[in-house]
């Protein structure tokens, strides 16, 4: 069925298709629109069920369907309006039913550039809160004073401030504040969903900044407000304070990659700054100790997938000193060591961070490929017979220990790094 069959036969059992939201947000901006969600007015469920019966409901508070539409299963749901009852996004009274107006519906919504419909049949667009204004103003606003009833939609906002490269008024930062409470209150997969979205757009740091803003940085993610104020040294870090440069540095490696992992461990790299001592500013002795004790404590409360986990243990414990070694056997571990956990974080993204933050890589990441090629060209199999166990392990890291400083002096030694 495709979508005009569908929406024709919504019109024949009485209703009207719309596609609302972000599909219709993106549309107007000029850019190619994904994923659609539709809405049907003028339908109950019943008449719904009785003309798609091959729909399958999924919607638990409200009706929502999944229809094959084009090749697809979409979700399809009914124009609802809420009543605050409780708190969180589950407190809420929803009514979803064929008297409910497109109007009534999109009023519901967070920002005015999200709550613009398009009539599947017509394409006329149904802009009544200034949607179409702010988008092409780029610039965010709440539809209603019903904004803060879901906390989440203030972790929305900064994200889409991100993605999108709009501004947030101040009226929508003050509404963001007063999320505060049942904020600090939601299910850390929910905050977490956020941050994932986030670390994929090309300036994260928006993110945190919009946050910031509203008061809402320090409760939710105070591993990194404690980043603000952290001075450093100004010959190395002319950007400010610890949180200047970590912002930098995130957006700088999410520019580079669109790994979501590469850029937390970027955002974490540094996190062991927010705990320094007062009286050590603006040196920050032993922060990658103090960093894998702070994103240990952050794990415990947000339940980070392991990947990031493992990722951001990595760059907290490597992104130091991995640009400044010299000596072949320290090279030769650290490759080797990269190598075994490119399953977690590639070894081009740990580049990427490196980069971000020093601002330059020596040779032997910036030709991490080729250096590894040569080390593992030398296996087990070339040892001396009779040469077993421990002996043998001796003699493998011995003689890639001498390939390698054979490679590094065809760069004109290690006493004269290539900077790439």
């Amino acid at each position: 069925m495709t979508e005009t069959e569908f929406a024709l036969q919504v019109k024949n059992a009485g209703g009207t298709l719309y596609i609302v939201g972000g599909w219709v947000r993106d549309r107007l901006m000029g850019k190619a629109p994904h994923d659609k969600d539709y809405v049907v007015v003028g339908l109950s469920k019943k008449c719904f069920e009785e003309h798609f019966p091959e729909a399958k409901l999924i919607g638990n508070a409200f009706p929502v369907f999944l229809v094959k539409i084009d090749g697809i299963s979409c979700e399809v749901a009914f124009a609802r309006k809420e009543r605050k009852t409780g708190t969180g996004y589950t407190g809420f009274e929803i009514a979803a039913d064929a008297g409910i107006t497109i109007e009534e519906d999109l009023y519901r919504r967070d920002t005015t550039v999200n709550s613009v419909a398009m009539e599947v049949l017509t394409g006329d667009i149904i802009d009544l809160y200034g949607g179409r204004r702010d988008i092409e103003q780029k610039i965010m606003r709440p539809v209603s004073e019903h904004f803060s009833e879901d906390p989440v939609r203030a972790l929305r906002v900064a994200r889409q401030a991100a993605q999108l490269g709009f501004k947030v008024s101040r009226e929508l930062i003050e509404a963001m504040r007063e999320c505060v409470q049942e904020l600090k209150e939601e299910p850390t997969e929910r905050i977490i969903g956020e941050l994932k979205k986030v670390l994929l757009s090309d300036r994260p740091s928006v993110f945190f900044q919009v946050l910031n803003r509203a008061g809402l940085l320090e409760p939710i993610f105070p591993e990194v407000y404690a980043l603000i104020g952290k001075t450093q040294p100004v010959d190395f870090h002319p950007e400010g304070d610890a949180y200047n440069h970590t912002m930098l540095v995130i957006d700088r490696v999410a520019q580079a990659t669109d790994n979501e992992v590469a850029v937390f461990a970027a955002l974490v790299h540094d996190i062991g700054k927010g705990a320094t001592p007062r009286e050590m500013l603006p040196h920050h002795y032993n922060h990658e100790a103090r960093g894998l004790e702070v994103l240990n404590g952050w794990n415990k409360r947000a339940k980070f997938p392991n990947q990031w986990m493992r990722a951001g243990a990595l760059v907290i414990e490597e992104h130091m000193r991995a640009p400044l070694i010299k000596k072949p056997g320290k090279i030769t571990a650290l490759l080797l060591h990269l190598h075994k956990m490119a399953s977690y974080l590639p070894p081009e993204d740990f580049c990427h961070i490196i980069e971000a933050d020093h601002g330059h890589l020596p040779v032997y990441l910036a030709r991490y490929d080729e250096l590894l090629k040569v080390l593992l060209s030398i296996d087990g199999t070339m040892a001396p017979e009779g040469v077993k166990g421990k002996a043998l392990g001796d003699w493998l890291t011995s003689q890639r220990v001498m390939a390698c400083t054979g490679w590094l002096k065809d760069w004109n030694s290690y006493d004269k790094f290539a900077i790439i």
